[in-house]
């Protein structure tokens, strides 16, 4: 890095022409560029520092796309618990399956469906006529009776709806239209025996009983059951009946069984982002047309992650008829990716859910998901994992390279400014040197014919 001496090869080039000079712009930046050269190599190296940072992120982000489908596969209350109910006669009872029940069948009679208490008034022109002065009480279950009293603030049936739903009195009011005019309409708030209420007529408006709250009657496996609403749980575990309809002594058959539907989408769900993480490996090993290969394919921590993936193929969860991937359908190409044959794996669900489900689980989440889930968190942790410590490596690298470039671009400033002083110096003598012959030539008493003798 010698500041004290330039190339002479411009102002030699330009002693055949003085009267041009030199370019000295050229010429500084043709010896700038000269100087530049270890600059571009730590640029491409930062450059390529840059393209590994790059792929290290987009496989750790596809690692975590495969961490969540392993941890839903590993949740026990998840999609591996999803079950199925259906039901024989859905115009009677339907049903709905949760985690914790148990594959079976139960039988059911609807006797009666729960009902939900209402009296309505005697009818008025609309519910802004005004009401007579009068009033009525409203006694729900074991509460403190409500009196209404109309006349007085509380003129229309518009009036007594918006009293009675701010009162906080277990019933709902609302204004309904017949052909006879506007009625007052009272609801229960909860059905069943134990939100029956009464009202009691005073004077003015009368009213009169619609339906009475009753509980629902049913059977499950022969077992009477008292339901408030129609909407039945924690008769079996896990099991919601919805009543639909009563019909004393006809048995309804709900089945129960696991969800092939939602546990083979998330098979299929841990097979795709698994795939695509073999994708991101193999794209760094594969050789372009310049015999190039991807900017990681040195890296030991893919190897790693190649060898985790590829053991997959031999796992295997011991002492289950089912213990293996291929045994549920899931099979490895020549690549390294995955292929879900559904319905090998819907016939294991159907007829050995248990032991899918501990393949993948494990006994204390130990299975094949959690197993997996461990070996990429190695990797991907963001304290400890082998990418993340890859990561922390190549950021210092690229700093240390950065320093040395703002180093040398800094002496490359100083440089240019010196040459193009030098430059300039050897400018101005190139243009001096016609003027100095001519003087030479005066003093030594020679002139162009002279020259030429």
């Amino acid at each position: 890095m010698s500041s004290s001496s330039i190339d002479l090869s411009s102002i030699l080039s330009a002693l055949g022409s003085s009267s041009s000079g030199i370019n000295v712009a050229v010429a500084v930046a043709q010896e700038i560029a000269l100087e530049s050269q270890p600059m571009q190599v730590w640029e491409q190296e930062q450059t390529n520092l840059q393209n590994q940072t790059s792929d290290i992120q987009g496989i750790e982000s596809d690692i975590s796309g495969l961490q969540s489908a392993l941890t839903a596969l590993n949740d026990p209350l998840g999609s591996l618990a999803a079950m199925t109910a259906n039901s024989s006669n859905s115009n009677i009872v339907t049903a709905s399956a949760s985690a914790g029940a148990v594959s079976g069948t139960h039988m059911v009679v609807v006797n009666n469906l729960a009902t939900t208490a209402s009296w309505y008034s005697s009818s008025v022109a609309s519910e802004t006529t005004d009401l007579a002065a009068g009033s009525f009480t409203i006694q729900a279950g074991s509460g403190s009776p409500v009196t209404v009293t109309t006349g007085s603030g509380v003129n229309t049936l518009d009036d007594v709806v918006n009293y009675i739903n701010g009162l906080n009195a277990d019933v709902t009011a609302s204004v309904v239209n017949d052909a006879n005019g506007a009625r007052l309409a009272l609801v229960s708030t909860s059905s069943g025996a134990a939100g029956n209420f009464t009202v009691a007529n005073g004077s003015g408006l009368t009213f009169t009983q619609a339906t009475t709250g009753v509980d629902a009657s049913l059977t499950v496996d022969g077992i009477p059951i008292d339901s408030a609403s129609n909407t039945v749980t924690g008769a079996v575990t896990g099991l919601t009946l919805n009543l639909a309809g009563a019909s004393s002594g006809t048995q309804v058959s709900i089945s129960v069984a696991p969800d092939s539907t939602q546990i083979s989408s998330a098979v299929s769900a841990f097979v795709s982002a698994y795939n695509k993480v073999v994708g991101d490996v193999n794209s760094e090993y594969k050789v372009d047309s310049n015999n190039n290969q991807g900017p990681l394919a040195r890296d030991p921590v893919l190897s790693e992650l190649q060898s985790m993936l590829l053991g997959v193929g031999s796992y295997t969860s011991g002492g289950a008829s089912l213990s293996t991937l291929g045994q549920l359908g899931i099979s490895m190409n020549n690549d390294g990716t995955l292929t879900l044959d559904s319905s090998t794996l819907n016939s294991d669900i159907q007829s050995n859910f248990a032991d899918v489900q501990n393949f993948f689980q494990g006994t204390s989440s130990n299975g094949f998901a959690s197993t997996l889930n461990n070996q990429m968190n190695s990797l991907v942790d963001s304290v400890s994992g082998a990418f993340t410590v890859d990561l922390q490596s190549i950021t210092a690298e690229n700093t240390d390279l950065q320093n040395q470039i703002d180093n040398f671009q800094s002496y490359l400033n100083t440089r240019q400014q010196f040459l193009t002083d030098e430059y300039n110096k050897a400018d101005i003598a190139l243009q001096q040197l016609p003027q100095l012959e001519a003087q030479l030539n005066a003093e030594l008493g020679l002139n162009n014919n002279n020259k030429n003798s």
